[in-house]
C-alpha cells in the first residue's frame, strides 16, 4: 500500500471515486416495498439515536468486496441497520434469526402489497 491518495492501489475495494465503472443507467425505477420499509427504518433508527451515518458507513465498507459485488444496496443497508442494532444492544443474533426464521414460515409473499 502507498500513501499517494490517487494511487488505485492505496484505495479500498470500495472507493471507486473517478475510476471507470461503466455508463450510468438513466432510466428510473421505483422501489420495492421491502426497500422503502428499510430506508423507513434507516430514519426511525436514526431518530432514536440507534444508528448513525458513521455506524451505517462503517459495517457498510467493512462488508468486503463480496458483498459489494453480489449484494444490492439495500441488501447492504438492512445488514449494516441490523449490524448496529446488535452492538446497541436492541437484539442479539440469536433473537434476529429466530425473528427471521418465523418470517421465512410465513411464505415467500408474506408482507407483500398489491399496491406498492
Amino acid at each position: 500500500m502507498t500513501d499517494k491518495p490517487n494511487d488505485p492501489a492505496a484505495r479500498r475495494w470500495h472507493d471507486m471515486g473517478g475510476a471507470s465503472a461503466g455508463p450510468v443507467p438513466m432510466d428510473g425505477h421505483d422501489f420495492a416495498l421491502w426497500e422503502k420499509r428499510v430506508d423507513a427504518l434507516m430514519v426511525l433508527c436514526g431518530s432514536k439515536g440507534l444508528l448513525s451515518v458513521h455506524g451505517l458507513r462503517r459495517v457498510l465498507e467493512d462488508m468486503g468486496e463480496e458483498a459489494f459485488e453480489n449484494y444490492s444496496y439495500y441488501d447492504r443497508w438492512i445488514a449494516a441497520i441490523n449490524q448496529n442494532l446488535v452492538e446497541h444492544g436492541v437484539y442479539t443474533l440469536e433473537e434476529l434469526g429466530t425473528r427471521m426464521a418465523d418470517v421465512a414460515a410465513r411464505g415467500g409473499t408474506y408482507g407483500e402489497a398489491t399496491d406498492g
